[in-house]
């Protein structure tokens, strides 16, 4: 007989797998505006010669008339040009350094008085006398700008005659130098410097006994025959723009401020190796000499009227 062995017991099904869940769906990326293609550069056309020394002049010329507008108003309104040099440059339209090529000047401050001295051109100084330190009312160096060696003056700032007498040409030193001997010169101060571009600066202050000597004294003007023998003319843009801001006020801007004649002169035309720039300030007993040379081209024009300007706001 034969055994049976048990039933083996079927397997039991296997789990259905769990249906897989979709992965969730990312959030649809935000749409990508398609690149726009850039505009074709415009022909760069070369500006002409004439056209950008035009440029310049305009630029030259605004700079110069507001300038210009504070000499104007020198006489009667010294205070309001004051605050203005001292206001940082930005902070004025057309006052910045950079694109008009002005130096850049130390803030200008007046000079201190001795005790109990009067104030030039106030009511119990007519005459405008001067009574502050010549070092003092001379306009300092700006930056960037190294000391004039040779004109080597002394402690209180003074040089002799003979050392400014060196600016003439030598045939006119004579009868100028009779001239200072004979007609009330008390000192003569100097100041100089020559910035990176090469342009070599000089201020001098002759200080007479009374505004009486000043006004007779003949060694700034056209007549200025200086080293090397050039010709000077009249500054044509510094004339220009004061008529136009006296017209604007309603009045003759050569005869606003008679307590300071001012008298610019260029070189016209450019003959020897240093191209010259001269400014004549009589302010009172003071007559004040701005000389600028460079050699191989003219002294620039913004730069030139800038320190004539704060020059003559100094002896205000």
């Amino acid at each position: 007989m034969t055994e049976h062995q048990p039933a083996t017991p079927a397997p039991e099904p296997a789990p259905a797998p769990e249906p897989a869940q979709a992965p969730e769906t990312a959030p649809a990326a935000e749409a990508v505006p398609a690149p726009v293609p850039a505009p074709e550069p415009e022909p760069v056309v070369p500006v002409p010669a004439p056209e950008r020394a035009a440029r310049r002049r305009r630029l030259a010329f605004g700079v110069l008339r507001w300038a210009v507008a504070l000499l104007v108003f020198a006489g009667t309104g010294t205070a309001v040009a004051y605050e203005i040099t001292e206001r940082e440059r930005t902070d004025v339209p057309g006052l910045a350094t950079k694109p008009d090529g002005r130096w850049d000047y130390p803030e200008i401050r007046k000079p201190e008085l001795p005790k109990g001295a009067r104030l030039p051109f106030a009511e119990d100084n007519p005459d405008g006398v001067h009574y502050a330190a010549l070092t003092g009312l001379m306009l300092p160096a700006p930056a960037g700008a190294r000391p004039d060696d040779t004109l080597k003056p002394g402690q209180d700032g003074t040089v002799t005659p003979d050392s400014y007498l060196a600016e003439y040409a030598p045939d006119a030193r004579p009868g100028l130098q009779a001239q200072l001997r004979d007609e009330g010169l008390r000192q003569i101060a100097a100041r100089g410097w020559t910035t990176p571009d090469g342009t070599r600066t000089r201020i001098y202050l002759l200080r007479f006994h009374t505004s009486a000597f000043t006004d007779t004294f003949s060694g700034c003007t056209s007549y200025f025959a200086p080293v090397g023998g050039a010709t000077l003319a009249t500054d044509k843009e510094w004339d220009a723009a004061k008529e136009e801001e006296g017209e604007k006020q309603g009045y003759r801007a050569n005869s606003v401020d008679a307590d300071h004649h001012v008298t610019v002169l260029r070189e016209s035309p450019v003959a020897g190796d240093d191209a010259v720039r001269l400014a004549c300030i009589q302010s009172g007993d003071l007559q004040a000499v701005v000389l600028q040379t460079r050699k191989g081209a003219e002294p620039a024009t913004v730069p030139f009227h800038q320190t004539v300007i704060l020059q003559n706001q100094l002896l205000g």
